[in-house]
Parts: structure tokens; sequence; C-alpha cells
């Protein structure tokens, strides 16, 4: 069911919840959070299919905040807010409101959100696009306990990616973290296998995909030891080679879709590590609330330090190579030194 509302008010659109809820026949509210989309109207559409898909796991009440630009000096001193609200089966197994603000309401969008969350629940702000540098300063940001952004939809990953370290407030994430989730998962699985040390890495991807940068800087935080960070036509990541004193332990992924894992002295095994969809990207933030400690320390790590370690002279043919720091290759290395590993991201 969708009840659309002409310049109205937040007062106006609670009731028109209440209405659409019984004209359904579900009056009980049985959502575990609201979720803030942050978006224009290009990309309106393609974030509110993600966040249906993934209502089906978290229930929750959507409230689609787009900014509609004014054309006239007139125009941006006049305020209004239309809406769309769905219930039903338009609206997933939750919530959903569309609001589009016009003229002066734009710069307060805060105002118009806040009456509409729901009472003693978490509140998640997702920007698809257009992310603020600073998310828990915005003031959409501040109202929300988990703020995610998606650096793989800027202009230039790396430079967001190094002004994101700087402002990092607990509660930040990224989706270009969380799309490495099965290649930590499957990394650390690996050296399980191996009682060996590892002492240099190395990370291949597509050129402007953060997630490449953000799998190296996660590896040379929690192994302490150089990683170079190479260049492939993708699609996303498509290698990760690890040099051990036991032989190499390799996992190619060409495709997209099916990897390789190589173990020296053991056979090489087909696994599945396919490119996820931003749905599936979404319902796995919401699992969890509490701030990423993992990801804090990884995305600290500085990408100008991974250049370095790529950048790094070889040895001299006949000279003794300097003795670099190397660690015992298991996930407790991976995971332990500072803090729990989080579910990390996929591609």
């Amino acid at each position: 069911m969708k009840i659309d509302l002409t310049d109205t008010t937040a007062s106006k659109i609670n009731k028109a919840l209440v209405k659409g809820r019984r004209a359904i026949g579900t009056p009980a509210v049985g959502m575990v959070l609201t979720l803030v989309i942050v978006t224009d109207e290009e990309n309106a559409y393609d974030a509110l299919k993600a966040a249906g898909d993934a209502s089906r796991e978290h229930p929750s009440r959507t409230l689609v905040v787009i900014k509609r630009v004014s054309r006239s000096p007139r125009d941006r001193t006049s305020s209004r807010l239309d809406a769309e609200v769905r219930v039903g089966a338009d609206a997933g197994t939750g919530e959903t409101i569309v609001l589009r603000l016009y003229g002066e309401v734009v710069d307060h969008a805060q105002s118009v959100v806040l009456p509409l969350l729901l009472p003693d629940a978490p509140v998640v702000v997702w920007w698809p696009v257009n992310a603020p540098l600073d998310p828990a300063s915005d003031p959409l940001g501040a109202l929300a306990q988990r703020r995610v952004t998606d650096t793989y939809a800027c202009e230039q990953p790396v430079r967001e990616l190094e002004a994101r370290a700087g402002a990092y407030t607990p509660g930040d994430t990224d989706l270009s973290w969380t799309r490495i989730t099965p290649w930590r998962s499957m990394l650390a699985a690996a050296l399980d296998q191996v009682v060996c040390q590892v002492k240099a890495v190395e990370v291949e991807g597509e050129e402007f995909n953060p997630s490449c940068e953000l799998l190296a800087m996660w590896l040379a935080d929690r192994l302490d030891v150089p990683v170079k960070r190479s260049l492939s036509s993708g699609p996303g990541l498509t290698a990760v080679r690890m040099a051990t004193d036991c032989g190499p332990i390799v996992l190619d992924r060409a495709d997209g879709s099916l990897a390789t894992l190589s173990i020296q002295g053991q056979p090489d095994r087909a696994v599945a590590l396919k490119r996820r969809d931003t749905a599936e990207l979404i319902a796995e933030e919401l699992r969890r609330l509490d701030p990423d400690d993992t990801y804090a320390s990884a995305l600290r790590y500085g990408v100008s330090r991974l250049k370095t370690a790529a950048d790094e002279p070889e040895p001299e043919p006949g000279s003794a190579p300097e003795p670099k720091p190397a660690v015992e290759a298991s996930p407790a290395a991976l995971a332990a030194k500072k803090g729990p590993a989080k579910k990390a991201a996929a591609q």
C-alpha cells in the first residue's frame, strides 16, 4: 500500500503510517531498527531495492532522504516536504518512507527525520553516494549508532580512505570493507592449515577499487610484514600471494566468482568467492551495530605506508637480505594483535 503526501509534515506522515498499518490489518510494529538512506534521485531506486531485500533479514523502518536541488532563488527560499509512505507488500517486511526535501528544509533534514525514528531502536545511516568526509559530524550521522559509507562510489577512492582515517569515529564503516569479508575468512582458514611464518604479501586488484587497499592494510597491520599493492584488470580483487618460510600461499580469483587456493605441498582447490550485491553487504552490516575496531585499525594503518612497502628496493645479488619481522601465520595472529577480527568484506 502506498500513500502520497504533498507539502506535508512529520506529524501527518506518522498518522499516514498508522492509517496504512490498520488498512492492511497489521497494527503492531515489529521492526528492529531504523535505516536512514541519504541519497539523490538518481541512486534512490537502487538503494531502496537493496534496503528492501535486506529487510527480509532485518525488519526495519526505512527512511529515504532525497535532497532536491532548487532551480531558482525563489525556490531556495521556500520549503516543502513531500513524502511517500509504503507499508505491506510495497515495503518488504517493514515500513518505507521516501522523503523529498525542497528549499531551506534541505539544510535541516535531521529535524524531519528525528520525529520518524522508531523509539528505543538503533539507528543506522547509509550514504550510497556523496557521503560526508566526517560522517559522525554530519547532522544525520549524529543521530546514528552506525554510519555506513561506500568509498567505491567516490571519484578518488584512495584520497577518500585517507580522509576517512583522519575523521574515523567508532561506529563508522564502509561497504568497501564489507566486500572483503570472504577474502579475510578464506585467508585465515588457509593459514590455519600450515605452521609457518609469513614474510611478505602481495595484493592484486583493479586500480580504483578501495577494497584492495583495505585488504592490503589489514594484512600489513595484522601480520606486520611488507605488503605490496599491484594492479590487474579486475574484476575487483583478483589475487593475494603470501610468501612464507614453508612455500607460497596463493588465493587467486580471476573471474570474480570462483577462486583457486594454492598451498605448498597440497593439491589446489576451488573455492566459491563471488562478488556480492549491495543488499547482501547491507544485510551483513546490519548484523552488528557495535564499533568495528578491526576496520579502524586497518584504516589507520595508512595507504601511504603500503606504497612505501611496495617501492622497497630489491636486495643486490649476493648480499644478505635484512631480516624482516615475521609472525606466526595463524588466525590468532591475524585477529589477536589488535582486537577481534571483524566480519570484513567481500570482493
